[in-house]
């Protein structure tokens, strides 16, 4: 069916005529399901009337939609001009959607079969009869109704604060509401069925509320009432931290806590949102580990986890990630929306209408009541506008202090293996500085005049208890800063803004970037390119750097100020529409419009080289006039060269020379100039080793056939004169001999000097009794005087011609005169020495001697007897053993004679031979050592 409605119009009726009613041309409309020609008719109390028409649906305007149940009943409301209407059904059961302007006042929808199905209905038929009449002003009483052919329904609207007998009273602030059914028509009309087919209609006046007092000190908001009508003031849960750090909760509690583990700052007691929370890292932030400072802000929502982190200790640079990846700002993505404004990081969740802000000092949480009062925990405490509670722990009960409390929220953190919850420290840690100070004069700005027009909004006294707190314990860190900064952003969200780092001498300073300037007092959210058509309705204020006057931010995510709107590329340069640039060597411009910068490569006009020639290659340089068109040119590499160097021998090198208009080198062994020995070279008139017996220097002088250079030697001079004594012998690994003692220096009673070999020794020139020596033993010469003692001799008692020397030329002897000795045998004790070994003790040795004017004397070197042409001789012999000990060490059995009698005997001097003598010893050829070895023997008696 289609719905056809002509134009009607009403007449005004006089001013004092107070109900007009008017009758145009009949309409006839047909619906589906019933066939009734209902006659509509609208009556008020106050004039003019207007003109409505009733137009089709038009695609792309705001839709309405009605819907109530039987009676079949239609309702056609005409706007004024051409202005969209709204058609209703009841007992089709569906929903007809029509563009909507203007409807009296009304927009209502059945309270009972609310449907938001959009259905297209059309209807034709008869058209009904339509009587107007309305009232100007905010007060008006409207009355309508409908007749049908089976019932008649009436609406009627009341006057505020009038009454009916079968319908609720509007008051200022609720509507009650009685009879069978009930809904609300638009601009906070409400429409109630009573009965007998009688419609109420009662618009809902709102008085202001009384302004109620938060018990966290800040101004209440604002917040329209859930029938979308009125409004009521809210106290929103606002929980703030700071410097080392301290805590107001939701309530306006302020505590100081050092714990330097991960906590809960809010959580839902009764669990509305999935995964929903948020957390703070704190650090030790002194030496002594006695304080912390917040590190890390986390927020969870759902799928998301956001982490707000101090780049820097005790800085305002923020690194922002999500699930552990960094994000640009601004980010938005699952209901999380994460942007900067001024110094601040802000993370809002649109749907919970909370956002969460830091900075790396000090952060914020704000959340409204309706969707979290009296259901938050955490560090921040109980949000129900009552400090009674705030302090509330995991179970339930309350602790004492918010510094207890705050133990007790600790939450697991793998980065912190120290931190286990449930351990909690038998004693609160201490809030107070021990020892008392002077507080920083930055801390006492927060009671003076610079932060005077905040007094009214927020009191300070908290605020500056903290400051000094900080100032007292952490004197270096300048951590006051920080309440001022937490203060100045609180009373700024009260409306009442402070520039105050003017004040601090720098202490508390903010640098901004190049292109940016500090303002204590900026927008939210700066204006931008983008959004400067936008209305932003927010009066609220915030400090950061921001783009200087004349400029404004390009995009939010693109940092840069422009004076024009005009295109920001890759290379962050602001440009205006128009405006011809090349960057990444590509052809741009800048265009306005929906793709902004459009570009096509950069063409190049350059053609390249040919590289011809060993060694040659080409090479693309930046060309200082167009760096996207490079410049192509030959270049040599001698690497790329096929002949190589040759390896010159010792004395010669290489010589190289590249011919003009080639690469590669031409290379020659040339002499150096230098001489050549035993593999090293020697420049000239330079030392050079040979041997030790020569001394040879590099000449200037060139072998002709082997062009090196020729060098000359001289013999080392040696020292040929040696000392008496001495003999020059070679030594191995020396140019020269050296002179070596091999022969007995000896020092004579007359002061000569007697030289003997080893082996040798000779009597004294001057004392036959005096005998020198000389031995070698371990190849070391031994020199030694003997002496030989004679026994008393008497030249007087002897006969004459018997006197005469023994043997060893020194001691005399004779033939006695008073008596004729008998030949006998003779005892002596002496020491033997048998080549150069000497018994250990004296041995008794015999002889034959008597008046026979012979003598036999015992000779142990020589193992034999030497005789005298006399005849006293041995009538016996025995031999006897004794042992030698020898210089070496070793020891040696020798065998010698021991004449056991004596005799004269006429016989001729001879040797006897003994047998056993002659197969057991060799006679000594050297005598003479033994006869030396001898009077050694008897010099020591």
């Amino acid at each position: 069916s289609t719905l056809s409605t002509p134009k009607s119009t009403t007449t005004p009726p006089p001013p004092e005529t107070p109900t007009t009613t008017t009758s145009p041309p009949s309409t006839t409309t047909t619906v589906p399901g019933s066939t009734p020609t209902p006659t509509l008719t609208t009556s008020s109390t106050s004039s003019p009337t207007p003109t409505y028409t009733t137009t089709q649906p038009t695609p792309g305007n705001s839709l309405a939609c009605a819907v109530v149940s039987p009676p079949s009943t239609i309702l056609l409301l005409r706007g004024k001009g051409h202005d969209p209407a709204c058609a209703w059904i009841s007992n089709s059961n569906q929903c007809i959607l029509i563009p909507l302007a203007l409807l009296l006042h009304f927009y209502y929808v059945h309270s009972a079969s609310l449907s938001t199905i959009p259905v297209s209905t059309t209807t034709s038929g008869t058209t009904p009869t339509e009587s107007f009449t309305t009232t100007s002003g905010t007060t008006s009483s409207n009355f309508i109704t409908i007749n049908a052919t089976t019932t008649s329904t009436t609406f009627k609207t009341l006057p505020p604060g009038s009454t009916t007998t079968s319908g609720p009273t509007a008051t200022s602030t609720a509507v009650t509401i009685t009879g069978s059914d009930s809904w609300w028509l638009c601009n906070c009309t409400k429409a109630i069925c009573i009965e007998d087919n009688i419609v109420q209609v009662i618009p809902i006046i709102c008085n202001p509320p009384p302004k109620p007092t938060c018990a966290n000190g800040l101004s209440p908001v604002p917040v329209i009432d859930e029938d979308g009508c009125c409004w009521h003031w809210e106290c929103d849960c606002y929980c703030t931290g700071w410097g080392d750090p301290h805590y107001m909760t939701f309530d306006g509690l302020y505590y100081s806590y050092q714990g330097n583990c991960t906590y809960v700052l809010v959580e839902e007691i009764n669990k509305k949102v999935d995964n929903f929370g948020v957390y703070i890292d704190n650090y030790h932030c002194d030496a002594g580990d006695v304080v912390s400072c917040p590190r890390t802000l986390i927020v969870r929502h759902e799928t998301q986890e956001v982490r707000l982190r101090t780049a820097q200790p005790n800085t305002l640079q923020v690194e922002v990630t999500v699930n552990n990846q960094l994000v640009a700002l601004p980010y938005k993505k699952f209901g999380v929306s994460i942007y900067e404004s001024g110094i601040n990081r802000v993370v809002e969740i649109p749907e919970l209408k909370m956002n969460v802000t830091y900075n790396g000092l000090s952060f914020s949480i704000r959340m409204p009541y309706s969707l979290f009062g009296n259901n938050t925990q955490g560090q921040c405490g109980t949000c129900n506008n009552n400090t009674a509670d705030d302090c509330m722990l995991p179970n339930g009960d309350i602790a004492d202090n918010c510094e207890t409390m705050a133990d007790h929220w600790q939450v697991v953190d793998p980065s912190k293996p120290q931190c286990s919850p449930g351990l909690v420290p038998t004693s609160s840690p201490s809030t107070t500085p021990t020892q008392p100070c002077k507080e920083s004069s930055i801390c006492e700005l927060l009671l003076g005049s610079v932060f005077k027009p905040c007094h009214a909004f927020v009191r300070p006294e908290k605020y500056y208890a903290a400051c000094v707190f900080d100032s007292c314990v952490l004197p270096n860190l300048d951590l006051e800063c920080s309440s001022l900064q937490i203060y100045a952003a609180t009373c700024a969200d009260q409306g009442a803004c402070i520039d105050w780092r003017k004040h601090t001498n720098g202490v508390c300073s903010h640098e901004c970037p190049p292109g940016k300037e500090y303002r204590a007092c900026g927008p939210i959210k700066e204006m931008t390119c983008k959004s400067r058509g936008q209305n932003d309705t927010s009066t609220k204020q915030v400090e950061g750097c921001f783009c200087p006057n004349g400029t404004m931010l390009y995009d939010s995510g693109v940092d840069v100020c422009v004076k024009t709107c005009g295109c920001v590329g890759v290379d962050m340069i602001p440009r205006q529409f128009g405006e011809k640039f090349t960057v990444d060597c590509k052809d741009c411009i800048c265009l306005e419009g929906e793709h902004g910068i459009v570009c096509e490569p950069h063409v190049c006009d350059q053609k390249k080289v040919t590289c011809d020639g060993e060694g040659f290659y080409e090479v693309t340089e930046v060309n200082p006039e167009d760096s996207c068109c490079p410049l192509y040119t030959c270049k040599c590499n001698t690497s790329l060269c096929t002949t190589k160097a040759p390896k010159c021998s010792l004395g010669f090198e290489v010589h190289s020379y590249i011919p003009s208009g080639q690469c590669c080198p031409v290379y020659q062994c040339v002499p150096k100039g230098v001489c050549v020995h035993e593999n090293a070279e020697f420049l000239p008139n330079s030392s050079v080793f040979v041997d030790k017996c020569q001394n040879c220097i590099c000449t200037n002088d060139v072998n002709v056939n082997t062009q090196l250079n020729i060098i000359s030697c001289e013999h080392v001079p040696c020292n040929t004169y040696c000392q008496p004594g001495y003999e020059l012998q070679p030594v191995k690994g020396e140019c020269c001999g050296k002179c070596v003692q091999t022969k007995c220096i000896i020092h004579t009673a007359d002061n000569s000097e007697l030289i003997l070999s080893p082996g040798d020794f000779k009597n004294d020139p001057q004392n036959n009794c005096t005998i020198y020596s000389c031995v070698e033993i371990h190849n070391q010469l031994v020199a030694s005087t003997s002496e030989i003692t004679c026994p008393a001799f008497n030249e007087d008692s002897c006969k004459p011609g018997t006197i005469s020397f023994l043997p060893n030329g020194c001691c005399k002897t004779c033939a006695p005169l008073d008596s004729s000795t008998p030949c006998s045998v003779r005892h002596r004790t002496d020491f033997i020495v048998y080549k150069g070994c000497r018994s250990v003790d004296r041995v008794d040795l015999t002889e034959c001697e008597g008046t026979c004017g012979t003598f036999s004397l015992y000779s142990a070197e020589a193992n034999s007897m030497d005789h005298s042409c006399s005849c006293c001789r041995e009538t016996s012999t025995t031999e006897k053993h004794v042992v030698l000990k020898c210089p070496n060490g070793h020891s040696m059995s020798h065998k010698y004679i021991y004449v056991e009698s004596c005799s004269c005997q006429d016989t001729a001097c001879s040797r006897p031979h003994s047998e056993e003598l002659q197969n057991n010893e060799e006679i000594d050829e050297a005598s003479a050592l033994n006869q030396v070895t001898r009077a050694i023997s008897l010099t020591s008696k």
